[in-house]
């Protein structure tokens, strides 16, 4: 059995775990590159592998960067099963096809302005191609077994980044490869707390936070002073936010501050994403995986007006008085949000505030960085507001979380790979891993693979 890393190396997008033998090829996640432009490039790049001699492909989560390029797979070739814990599949079903059409609006929008290098600029997939790959999911519950392939099995246990994120653990002759996804935090709010695992011979971990821990701080207090201080100046607060997660948690913050009186009772609150209503609709179906106490679901749903067209979203964009706005994406990089910082950007009364990582060469890591100005559909925007950032609401464990996790392993395993983060988080978990547990580490580059048999 051979691995290879096609994805989520020296960065934390496009996750792609390629594992092989003589009997099969298995991906593990199928994301999108995201962030800096060499990156997202890649994903226009010729597939390293005939996509229809993929077997399967077993998702962690349904973030695009783990989910993303599955349209242009099954439009490659590949016509194999999907599987993925029910959650999952149910966030693919609102995730990709919303993909798929952002992908050719930004398209329509590029020809129209004239601004892409491209004649025509064309969509990496569309909403159909979308709608097509998702026949191929099979859903599988967490804790059972289920069959990948010849002398391959598989399971799932609760990550708790986000509704149906999982640890995955692949059995076969090779031994036992558990892959950690995106791992989520043992104290969260709303997710309930990653399973511990206890035996591995392989472990492929995360390391988006491999570098630093999260603020003590208080969210809510936190959020409280942000608010409170752009209310007073008459601004609004723009936050992009990830549709998946990271909105229904500011939802449930702006619920108890409101409840508290910490923040006026009817200052409004928009969520401006109709991917993201979709996802708040589902937290009550899956509120097995949640450790939200009982009727504060109903009661962060009632937080925010919801909005659903473009012309309330313009209608939104024209609003000068004080307002929370809510909308994806979470790194700025697209949807509803890029209108909402052309409008509100210059203004010195407004507050952008991000809640989540931010990718190198996303425009959120632009204006964390003190940029000027950024551009936004072949034009240069003022960044004229507060950029502020909600440090303690991250869906990902931090350095010390991480290794936590990883201390529930009885026994080192034969090798870690330490994936997902950008080039010094992964090597500084790497060290710390090295010295804290004493077990042999890699940490991948793009393309590169090994051979387990080489690590007996």
């Amino acid at each position: 059995m051979k691995i290879q890393f096609l994805g989520a190396a020296g960065t934390v997008t496009g996750s792609k775990y390629l594992l092989a033998d003589a009997r099969q090829r298995v991906l593990v996640d199928c994301g999108l590159f995201q962030g800096l432009k060499n990156l997202r490039l890649r994903n226009w790049a010729e597939l390293p592998f005939d996509a229809a001699s993929i077997s399967a492909v077993v998702f962690t989560h349904a973030h695009l960067d783990h989910s993303g390029y599955l349209p242009l797979l099954v439009k490659s070739g590949f016509r194999g099963p999907v599987y993925c814990t029910p959650a999952t599949a149910e966030l693919c079903k609102i995730l990709l096809p919303d993909s798929g059409h952002i992908q050719e609006e930004d398209a329509q929008y590029a020809n129209r302005a004239g601004f892409s290098r491209h004649h025509p600029a064309l969509p990496l997939y569309t909403q159909d191609d979308a709608a097509r790959s998702l026949r191929q999911l099979r859903t599988v519950e967490f804790d059972q077994d289920f069959t990948i392939g010849p002398d391959l099995r598989g399971r799932f246990t609760p990550a708790g980044h986000i509704l149906g994120a999982a640890c995955l653990t692949v059995s076969g002759a090779a031994g036992k490869i558990v892959f950690s996804g995106d791992l989520g935090r043992p104290h969260d709010g709303i997710m309930n707390a990653p399973t511990l695992l206890s035996d591995a011979d392989y472990i492929v971990v995360e390391s988006t936070y491999g570098d630093r821990t999260h603020a003590t701080a208080d969210a809510l207090d936190e959020l409280a002073d942000i608010v409170t201080r752009t209310v007073k100046r008459g601004g609004a607060v723009i936050v992009p936010a990830f549709a998946v997660g990271r909105a229904q948690a500011l939802l449930y913050c702006i619920h108890k501050l409101k409840s508290q009186g910490r923040i006026p009772a009817r200052l409004p609150v928009f969520l401006n994403s109709p991917m993201a209503t979709d996802v708040t609709a589902l937290y009550e179906r899956f509120a097995g995986e949640l450790r939200l106490p009982k009727g504060e679901y109903a009661a962060m749903c009632r937080a925010a007006s919801f909005v659903t067209s473009v012309e309330e979203s313009k209608r939104v964009n024209a609003m000068r008085n004080p307002m929370i706005v809510i909308a994806a994406s979470g790194m700025a990089t697209g949807g509803r949000v890029v209108h909402h910082l052309k409008a509100f950007a210059p203004d010195p009364r407004n507050t952008i505030l991000f809640s989540g990582y931010q990718a190198a060469g996303t425009r959120g890591a632009a204006m964390l960085g003190g940029a000027q100005e950024i551009r936004i559909h072949g034009q240069d925007i003022p960044v004229r507001a507060e950029v502020a950032v909600l440090s303690t609401l991250s869906a990902h464990a931090d350095a010390n979380e991480i290794v936590q996790w990883l201390g529930g392993f009885r026994h080192a395993p034969r090798m870690a790979f330490v994936t997902h983060g950008e080039p010094v988080a992964a090597d500084t978990l790497r060290q710390r891993i090295e010295r804290g547990l004493r077990w042999t580490v890699q940490v991948p580059e793009h393309l590169q693979a090994f051979d387990l048999s080489d690590h007996p």
